[in-house]
């Protein structure tokens, strides 16, 4: 398995960099984040410099800089047209409950919410837009947001560096306990993912019944 990812990252050489930082970029500038996290890319960049693909203090810089110029284009499209965007297909496609989600979430922390934004794949994709619908200043908000993007940007590429250099060290004395560990690591990863997406379904559902009732309650009588 190792051996395919070497010869994997050389087929790739240095379009990781643009890959990667693609990724990192998208997340929030076109909301790719909410259906295809950018921080997965940085982990395999991270494999990658571990590997000698890639250079590690390259990569972390790419990684910040278009994590935080993604979130300022993010910034700047929801403050541009933020309510057309969240009325157009995407913003249907998003669903109401997530923006309600984001919504509450900014109005709670303020500017912290930017910065623990990061923390999470759907509130990533979504925070800067929406720091930009609620008129936050941008020095304000760039503060957060570099903040973020460096501790987020950063700490991907170097988990997956030292994932890398762990499991290459594992990998020179023994045979099947990386891929047990791998194995395992992959099914705690799909069991938090899945119970995640099983709470957010029932705090969907729950925000559906109560938009429901509010509209039964509104088209009762007077």
């Amino acid at each position: 398995m190792l051996e395919w990812l070497r010869q994997l990252g050389e087929h790739v050489g240095v379009w990781m960099y643009l890959i990667a930082g693609g990724l990192a970029f998208g997340e929030a500038a076109i909301m790719i984040g909410v259906f295809l996290p950018g921080e997965t890319a940085l982990l395999v960049a991270g494999f990658f410099c571990q590997q000698g693909v890639l250079s590690l203090p390259v990569m972390i810089v790419v990684a910040v800089l278009s994590a935080i110029a993604g979130d300022s284009v993010g910034y700047a499209v929801g403050k541009r047209i933020g309510p057309r965007l969240r009325m157009s297909r995407l913003g249907g496609r998003v669903g109401e409950f997530r923006w309600a989600k984001a919504d509450a979430f900014l109005a709670r922390h303020g500017g912290k919410a930017v910065f623990l934004g990061r923390c999470t794949a759907l509130l990533r994709a979504l925070m800067p837009g929406m720091a930009g619908m609620s008129g936050m200043h941008y020095p304000k908000f760039l503060f957060w947001n570099a903040l973020g993007g460096i501790v987020w940007g950063a700490g991907c590429v170097l988990l997956g560096y030292g994932f890398a250099s762990a499991l290459d060290k594992v990998s020179q004395t023994l045979t099947w306990v990386p891929l047990t560990v791998l194995a395992v690591g992959l099914l705690v990863w799909g069991a938090v993912k899945l119970r995640r997406r099983r709470r957010e379904r029932h705090e969907q559902e729950a925000f559906e019944r109560a938009g429901h009732e509010r509209a039964a309650a509104a088209d009762g009588p007077m």
